[in-house]
């Protein structure tokens, strides 16, 4: 994986990625031209046709991202990848219309969007019939050596098999006289030179996976191993990389303490943060003021009771804040108590449903933004009902509040629901890694993944 302003993204996913971009700057650039010919004008110059060009990649692109075209789905399924291909290619409509509107009518001439759209949904899904292949074939894959036999070596082995990994894993070795887990690993006695052994399977990482450290950390042979240009991980590292989460199972203070992350250099891009939310909490009110007005009256006709209601949260360094949203649940949803969210909740009315599912329920919650006490990025804020009871059953909880709470954040788009003791606690992995790698580049990629996460229904209710 290739480490892009404190995250990972998968190597296959970067080149497909360029691929794309040089696909469409092509289909662009070949579709003025084309139709050039085809009417008899000179195309002009290479620079005329430049810029539009690369605003028609770059807005294609951005589309394709935001709906999942390179999710793990979409990267594995031609089915997934067409559909979601066809969606990227109606919002960049949109997209392209506001840019002809802003820069003038011929920026983009319809003739030539035609052509360039046909070949945007073409050009990708060749590349992927023919790169995407290429790129999962074993041959790719990072190949990871494990040291350790017992259930965090388990643990890995089960995450290589799954179709979408990037690695693929060519030994264990039991570093212990305990009796293993993984049937197939190898004794370290019956090897006499690790280091040898590691360049003789081709190694390219070696990941410690201990159960127990003591009188079992090798630290002379894990230094040769470095030494020869082979990577050298341990567990709780290998795990926050390969899936984007802190993994609770295994992490501990120190490794929180002395991992990268939680950097004090974060100050300039706290600030860029401030001004992004008060502009763009600002445009969206106005904009749409019309549509929440519209849902207030329809959530008032369609049952009894208030169109909006407020819920107290617990915000940045635990402090307590009001939330205001449009009801999607019957007035009396919580007259026993505050309860978990359920799938198919009863208490969610009609029109709450489909407010729910397309988040125009939120849109009040700008407003939260715009006076400072959420972000539209961040761990979504829980109820101090429930933060008591999930900070005495989680360890590590606390520590989703040193970052502001959002509308929407990582662990919204990465994970179905929380609706459960333990559906926090994979959310809190999420959230932590979101507090310990936090860049504006985590949060573009969020808010546009944020709309992958509406049209399919996926990630939080």
């Amino acid at each position: 994986m290739i480490r892009l302003f404190k995250h990972y993204v998968p190597h296959a996913v970067l080149l497909l990625g360029l691929i794309d971009f040089i696909l469409m700057y092509f289909a662009s650039d070949f579709a003025w031209l084309l139709r050039a010919h085809q009417i008899g004008m000179n195309p002009g110059p290479f620079i005329v046709r430049f810029w539009p060009s690369l605003g028609f990649a770059v807005t294609i692109q951005t589309a394709m991202i935001a709906v999942g075209v390179y999710g793990s789905d979409a990267l594995r399924s031609m089915r997934y990848a067409a559909a979601r291909l066809l969606v990227a290619v109606g919002l960049a409509v949109v997209g392209l219309a506001f840019l002809n509107f802003v820069f003038g009518g011929q920026t983009f001439w319809r003739s030539t969007l035609a052509y360039s759209m046909g070949l945007a949904i073409v050009l990708p899904l060749l590349s992927r019939l023919l790169v995407g292949r290429v790129l999962g074939a074993e041959e790719f894959r990072r190949r990871i050596l494990v040291l350790g036999a017992g259930h965090r070596a388990d643990r890995l082995r089960q995450l290589a098999d799954k179709p979408e990994s990037g690695c693929v894993i060519v030994g264990f070795v039991a570093m212990t006289e305990a009796t293993p887990v993984i049937e197939t690993a190898i004794s370290r006695r019956s090897i006499g030179n690790l280091t040898k052994h590691v360049e003789v399977l081709g190694a390219s990482e070696v990941v410690l996976a201990l159960e127990e450290r003591r009188r079992a950390l090798p630290l002379s042979d894990l230094l040769r191993i470095k030494t020869t240009g082979v990577h050298v991980n341990e567990f709780a590292s290998f795990m926050e990389r390969e899936t984007g989460r802190v993994d609770l199972d295994t992490v501990n203070p120190s490794w929180l303490i002395f991992s990268d992350g939680f950097s004090s250099g974060r100050a300039i891009s706290s600030a860029a943060k401030r001004v992004f939310d008060i502009a763009a909490s600002s445009l969206l009110l106005v904009i749409s003021a019309p549509l929440i007005v519209l849902f207030a009256v329809l959530v008032k006709l369609d049952s009894p009771g208030p169109a909006f209601f407020r819920q107290r949260r617990v915000g940045l360094y635990g402090e307590p804040f009001d939330v205001i949203k449009l009801r999607s649940m019957r007035a009396d949803a919580e007259a026993n108590g505050a309860q978990w969210a359920q799938k198919d909740d009863p208490r969610v009315t009609r029109l709450g449903s489909f407010i729910r599912k397309t988040r125009i329920d939120e849109l009040p919650q700008t407003w939260s933004v715009l006076k400072g006490e959420m972000s539209f990025v961040g761990p979504r804020p829980e109820r101090p009902e429930f933060v008591s009871d999930l900070e005495e059953h989680l360890a590590y909880y606390a520590e989703r509040h040193m970052v502001k709470p959002g509308i929407t954040g990582w662990a919204q788009i990465n994970y179905p629901y929380g609706a459960s003791i333990e559906d926090s606690r994979h959310k809190l992995e999420y959230d932590l890694y979101y507090a310990k790698n936090y860049t504006p580049f985590l949060d573009l990629l969020i808010l546009l993944q944020t709309l992958r996460v509406v049209l399919w229904r996926e990630g939080a209710r």
